[in-house]
């Protein structure tokens, strides 16, 4: 078994563009249900709209790359309206399920045969990206490695805008978590009815919680829609938002941090054993499984490591036990 190919592709995999997607998502999640106590199940939506509003304004109607980033953040904030709305009064319990209901709507809305012309139906949309890579400083057909890590320079240029949006929005974090607004979130989290008693509008505070989130989504939708160069709607499906959520777990709810060590730990593990059990296989090192079915266990190997994090260390690496106690009333 080759073990450097097995390291370098786990390593290239956790700083890539699928762990910069997932670990804004993370991020959107951690201000929502981190530091809010909102049980958002929906923010697959979010990066749908996020992609789909850039890919469909370039794609379909033909218009500059920057208006696409534009139309997918108000997208994002639109449908943090039409989700709390209705939904911000509801129990938490009551929250999780719309708001996944909601995220399957979009997903279909994506896919229906109904809007093909305009969203691709179930072939999507690609060529949208190439005014994003005409900004690409790096030279034609160049090759990086950084470590363990190799990219060409369509990657790089990727994953270094990407990585960018991460610290930006971890900076962002960080201020709004330490100032009154974020204190009053957390509060929120803590005791709902208390916060209200001090004459603070805890419907508009969950409001603004969602749209902030949703929108540190939506960029993940962008990154994700530029990496592959392309977007399908059933890229967007409720997977998204669960391992978003394993993502934050990991590395601790309500910390700043916490959703970036949380992906590079997922990414890298859930690479590894992919890559190793691939290899065993190839290598007649494991006889009893196929490659098809090595590929699966992997999955099966993340959960009873979440497994065994949630009875050991529920807060997470990073996190506070203390944290994790959400008002559900």
């Amino acid at each position: 078994m080759d073990w450097g190919y097995i390291f370098t592709a786990s390593a290239t995999a956790a700083v890539g563009f699928l762990g910069i997607v997932y670990c804004l998502g993370a991020m959107g999640i951690n201000i929502q249900f981190g530091y809010t106590g909102l049980l958002n199940f929906g923010e697959a939506a979010f990066l749908a709209v996020g992609a789909y509003g850039l890919a469909t304004t370039v794609a379909t109607f033909g218009l500059p790359f920057w208006v696409g980033i534009a139309a997918g953040m108000a997208g994002a904030i639109l449908l943090a309206l039409l989700l709390g709305i209705p939904t911000l009064r509801l129990r938490a319990d009551y929250l999780a399920i719309v708001t996944i209901a909601a995220s399957e709507i979009v997903r279909l809305s994506f896919r229906s045969l109904t809007f093909r012309k305009t969203f691709g139906g179930t072939d999507g949309l690609q060529q949208f990206a190439s005014q994003f890579f005409a900004l690409n400083p790096l030279p034609e057909n160049s090759f990086y490695k950084f470590g363990p890590i190799q990219m060409n320079e369509r990657n790089a240029w990727v994953s270094i805008v990407g990585w960018t949006f991460v610290a930006l929005f971890s900076i962002l974090t960080f201020l709004l978590m330490r100032s009154p607004w974020g204190r009053v979130l957390k509060g929120i989290r803590e005791d709902e009815d208390a916060v209200r008693s001090l004459g603070k509008n805890v419907y508009w505070y969950k409001m603004q919680s969602l749209m902030i989130g949703g929108i540190i989504g939506a960029f993940g939708g962008f990154m994700y829609a530029l990496g592959q160069s392309a977007v399908q709607p059933d890229n967007f499906t409720t997977n998204q938002t669960f391992f978003a959520y394993t993502i934050l777990i990991v590395g601790g709810a309500a910390r700043v941090l916490g959703p970036l060590l949380g992906t590079l730990i997922f990414w890298f593990l859930i690479q590894f054993s992919d890559v190793a059990l691939g290899e065993a296989v190839n290598n007649h090192v494991i006889t009893f499984m196929t490659a098809e079915q090595a590929a699966q266990v992997r999955w099966v190997l993340a959960g009873v490591v979440l497994m065994l994090l949630m009875i050991y260390r529920p807060q997470g690496i990073l996190g506070d036990r203390k944290e994790i106690a959400l008002d559900e009333r």
